[in-house]
């Protein structure tokens, strides 16, 4: 029996439930508290094990739901902007063939470990994801086994055996930064030494994919004016049941029955995204997806199964057969979504799968090599005969044209007093285009700072003369730290210069039939010649016809020798370039920012004696 939530559905925003709570939400907290400690003491008195687990995971699923509900109301309204979820999908012309383009350019690269008896392996992805959105179709990917330069088969195991005395394939050890990323494991014989080189070294990667493929993606734009109405297209329709500032409530349904092909696959068609006054897209914050009709019926077999005494066979068949009859009646699909910012519009979008494209493929992917720096002086192909746009391009460039007040504007400042001898301030910045391109030349000039008592008012008041020793100020990480011991009064303020850097940057477009003398185009790959255009002064994008910023698949540096300098660039591209988009950096400005901080309170008794 599955008594439990649909809350792998429900889009909670886990990271919402480490937060605390507002002043205001402090009832709600303790009585969940309460709430949770009722729960767990009444979990000890049950003694039958099936019933105390499925006790507890519909309980814990409700508790759960309800603390998300809790941190989602209660968490403050900042505008944080996101990006398109459906900007990959805007590419292509159907569905499928978004699903053959994320197959066929799925590619293999090999990657040196730290370990002469270690070899990572790196599937690349021609999407790339953050989180929480993901590709928004169901798929699954299935490593099957890796073929070895002496014609071995090695199969794929879930997790590395450490008596197993054979060559591995398993899951890689950095699973979670990158969870798709394997390796291949030699075995260790204690006090012999392996050379790598002598290894037979991994050369295509077996597996099996599917994806499957809507019939459609319809999206609907609405506003407060929609609120209370319904609106239809063909079988989907959505209603906007709230329109708040910062969370909506909507009602979908698909009037038509599922696909076969989906019936017995977990969906989510529902994609949400908000755009406040600015038109940008603001984030989203969560969301939950159980109405109070849901939440009280789980709550009606939650209690049915805590008057039991033991789980039985009849009483499981109750509860499903219950549980089904309820669903049926849930004709329509409710969810209630939060966004980080004020939200002026809504795209509410539906994922069609009333006919669904099933596309499975066996994978037999050849095995790249591409270090960042090599000695080379033959370039490798990598051309994957698929396109893939760079939606974030366009922004990320807006960083060319930076002024000092944007600069200024996006500066924050925090600060650590844990440790009073060595409290800080720190000034950051978001990062931008502009960063990549300041290079290394920095003349950060004077970074002066003074530090104040306050007066009975909480004022500014009289400077604090110090000795040298008691603070230090690195202008180029923007920090000052400083010494409690050192300064004979308690300091409240800090008042100051911290110098931040601009780069002047020129941009040219080229047509990639006319490259100057340096630059030159084969095929998909841009071949740069780092005499003529130094590394740290230029970037390079590319276009194709339809006037979008092809991604960069990868770069690689080629030189004459591992000590020297690298000679030419080369930078592989989904696509075929017709326009290059050229960035130089012409000059470097220091830019001064004055700041008066008000310094946070230390723990004076953590000072050294």
């Amino acid at each position: 029996m599955d008594a439990r939530l649909p809350l792998t559905s429900a889009g909670i925003c886990l990271a919402l439930l480490l937060s605390g709570c507002s002043p205001s939400d402090e009832k709600r907290q303790v009585s969940l508290e309460e709430k949770t400690a009722q729960f767990e003491k009444s979990l000890d008195a049950i003694q039958d094990p099936k019933l105390k687990d499925a006790v507890s995971e519909l309980g814990g699923s409700l508790l759960l739901l309800e603390r998300a509900q809790l941190k989602l109301d209660s968490k403050p309204v900042e505008t944080e902007y996101g990006e398109d979820t459906l900007a990959m999908l805007k590419h292509y012309p159907t569905p499928q063939a978004l699903v053959d383009t994320y197959i066929n350019g799925l590619f293999v690269l090999q990657k040196d470990s730290s370990s002469d008896y270690l070899t990572d392996l790196q599937p690349v992805f021609p999407f790339t994801f953050s989180v929480p959105a993901a590709f928004l179709f169901p798929h699954g990917l299935e490593w099957q086994s890796v073929t070895l330069s002496n014609k071995r088969v090695i199969p794929f195991q879930p997790e590395w055996s450490e008596t197993d005395p054979g060559i591995q394939l398993s899951p890689s050890s950095s699973n979670l930064t990158n969870p798709d990323d394997l390796t291949v494991a030699y075995p260790f014989i204690e006090g012999l030494d392996i050379d790598r080189k002598q290894q037979p070294q991994p050369v295509s990667l077996q597996g099996k994919v599917e994806v499957i493929a809507p019939r459609r993606l319809y999206s609907f734009d609405l506003t407060k004016k929609d609120v209370g109405q319904t609106r239809t297209n063909d079988n989907l329709s959505v209603t906007l049941l709230t329109l708040t500032t910062n969370y909506a409530e909507i009602e979908y349904n698909n009037s038509a029955p599922l696909a076969p092909e989906v019936s017995e696959t977990p969906l989510n068609p529902l994609i949400v995204q908000a755009r406040d006054s600015t038109g940008q897209l603001i984030s989203r914050a969560g969301s939950i997806n159980e109405t109070a009709v849901q939440i009280a019926f789980y709550q009606q077999q939650l209690a049915k199964m805590q008057q039991q005494k033991s789980w039985s066979e009849p009483l499981e068949k109750q509860l499903d057969e219950e549980q089904r009859n309820f669903e049926k009646q849930q004709a329509r699909h409710y969810s209630k979504v939060y966004f980080n910012g004020t939200i002026e519009t809504l795209e509410v979008s539906i994922l069609d799968f009333s006919a669904a494209t099933v596309t499975r493929k066996d994978l037999d992917l050849p095995i790249r090599r591409f270090d960042a720096e090599t000695t080379d002086k033959s370039i490798q192909p990598l051309n994957l005969h698929v396109v893939v746009y760079d939606d974030q391009a366009a922004t990320w460039l807006k960083g060319a044209t930076l002024s000092e007040e944007q600069l200024k504007k996006n500066v924050s400042i925090s600060q650590s007093v844990d440790d009073p001898s060595a409290a800080r301030i720190e000034f950051t910045h978001l990062r931008s285009f502009n960063d990549e391109l300041l290079g290394t030349s920095f003349n950060p000039g004077e970074s002066p700072v003074s530090f104040f008592t306050e007066d009975t008012g909480g004022k500014r008041d009289e400077p604090i003369e110090l000795p040298p020793e008691a603070y230090q100020i690195d202008p180029l990480r923007g920090t000052i730290t400083y010494d409690l011991n050192l300064f004979p009064e308690t300091p409240a303020y800090a008042v100051g210069s911290m110098p931040l850097f601009l780069a002047t940057v020129e941009q040219k477009t080229i047509d990639t039939h006319q490259l100057p003398k340096g630059l030159e185009l084969k095929d998909n790959v841009l071949v740069v010649d780092l005499k003529a255009y130094p590394a740290q002064d230029w970037r390079f994008f590319a276009k194709d016809d339809t006037g979008s910023y092809l991604k960069e698949i990868l770069s690689v540096s080629h030189g004459a020798s591992t000590q020297g300098p690298a000679q030419f660039a080369v930078h592989y591209f989904y696509g075929q370039p017709t326009r290059l988009e050229t960035y130089q950096r012409t000059d470097l400005t220091t830019v001064q920012y004055g700041f008066e901080v008000k310094l946070d309170k230390a723990d004076m008794t953590r000072l050294d004696q």
